[in-house]
């Protein structure tokens, strides 16, 4: 029986964290700036920063857990380490792999959308052939599609830059005092309304748990990955605090919650020139994005097959381009099939919940896993973390996904 071939260990510590931006950085601070203003006010840098404090302690938890079983389909991998019961483990894994083609299917709709201005084809044809583009890259190969992809995320981080260059005027001490002598008393904002700017805020930071689902083509698995999710984590953080404080304190915070494009209305104020080229940029940006889901939920699909989980055949991996050139075809049709057919606005609400689940599930196995190796010398992992980082990380996750569960019901509710 011929042997089949292993995933292809090609990705570096850079490239791992331009991967790690390009699932964090996008599309998430270009549109949620003006929705975080419209809540926290001047205060919106203060709601970033609470949201990354929120994010961090999951972040090095998924650090850990790679650290100890650096293996594809992580989170699937992490529930059976923990708890031994391969049904939770592959529910576990198709949940991860319905989150990110629904956050996928949303990306490419958008995508189509800007392609229309451009050429005037049928949604269903500009879909076709925008996935058609994506899923041959991502079977291409997974170095070419991830430096493929680090060029678009150096795109949209530089298009970030951009903003801030442009902008560091408003971080000189008297603009500062300035700004925040304009801005409603305090009062007017209040904790509630950093708060509420935090949870929306917090989907910004969504995407570093996509890189362990790589983690089979990683060079030096154990000591790279933590490292790589702790990097993303704090540049991430970095530039959303440092373009929220421009934009609220160049664009009156009325005008930037209502702007539909807040990030382009931003540059043309910032600039005094037109924001065509870069609304182009924001496109790369969100195609980007598409491109990063597709390949991790076909490394999902693959680690499950590996596992047994799920039928063999999507454990495929191809001889030349040593990929799973099957998982990734069975994905890109999924996003088709769901882009052309279903509402996806009540999918996000439904994926933002199950993302928070997830995120509570991955704290409590590192807790048990934990508990359950405590005699081992650390099942292969560099690095142990405090206690209470998984410990907090559960918590805030189960507190955000209550938050998330009232907004559903809410919505539900809502005539």
């Amino acid at each position: 029986m011929q042997q089949q071939p292993a995933l292809k260990r090609s990705l570096s510590l850079t490239l791992l964290v331009l991967y790690g931006l390009g699932t964090t950085v996008g599309a998430g601070i270009y549109v949620l700036i003006g929705k975080v203003a419209g809540q926290a006010g001047i205060l919106s840098p203060l709601s970033f920063l609470l949201a990354a404090a929120v994010a961090a302690p999951t972040a090095l938890s998924f650090g850990e857990l790679a650290a100890r079983f650096p293996r594809s389909a992580g989170e699937a991998v992490y529930m059976e380490e923990a708890f031994g019961h391969p049904r939770l483990s592959t529910a576990v894994g198709l949940a991860v792999v319905f989150v990110g083609l629904v956050s996928c299917s949303a990306i490419v709709s958008g995508t189509v959308g800007y392609l229309q201005n451009i050429v005037a084809v049928p949604f269903w044809a500009g879909l076709l052939l925008v996935l058609a583009a994506l899923g041959l890259l991502a079977v291409w190969g997974i170095a070419e599609s991830v430096t493929a992809a680090a060029v678009a995320t150096l795109l949209e981080i530089g298009g970030l830059l951009v903003i801030v260059w442009f902008g560091r005027e408003a971080f000189e001490p008297a603009r500062v005092v300035a700004a925040l002598s304009s801005a409603p008393p305090l009062s007017a904002v209040g904790a509630a309304g950093v708060l509420s700017g935090a949870v929306l805020a917090f989907y910004a930071f969504i995407g570093f748990e996509d890189m362990v689902n790589v983690s089979e083509e990683v060079q030096d698995t154990s000591r790279n990955m933590p490292r790589a999710i702790a990097l993303t984590l704090v540049v991430t953080a970095v530039l959303y605090v440092l373009v929220s404080w421009v934009s609220v304190a160049v664009i009156p915070v009325d005008a930037l919650a209502a702007s539909t494009a807040p990030m382009t209305d931003l540059f043309e104020r910032l600039t005094g020139t037109s924001g065509y080229g870069f609304d182009v940029l924001v496109v790369a940006a969100v195609t980007n994005g598409a491109l990063i889901q597709i390949i991790m939920a076909a490394r999902v699909l693959y680690g499950l097959a590996q596992q047994g989980w799920i039928p063999g055949v999507f454990g495929t991996v191809a001889a030349r381009t040593r990929t799973p050139a099957l998982a990734t075809g069975a994905a890109a049709f999924a996003v088709f099939v769901m882009a052309a057919t279903f509402p996806l606005e009540s999918l996000a609400r439904a994926t933002a919940f199950t993302t928070l689940l997830i995120f509570a599930l991955v704290n409590a196995a590192l807790l048990r896993v934990r508990r359950r190796l405590e005699a081992e010398t650390g099942g292969g992992a560099v690095i142990r973390l405090p206690l209470v980082v998984p410990v907090s990380g559960f918590a805030f996750s189960i507190a955000l996904a209550g938050v998330q569960a009232a907004d559903i019901l809410g919505a539900i509710g809502s005539p």
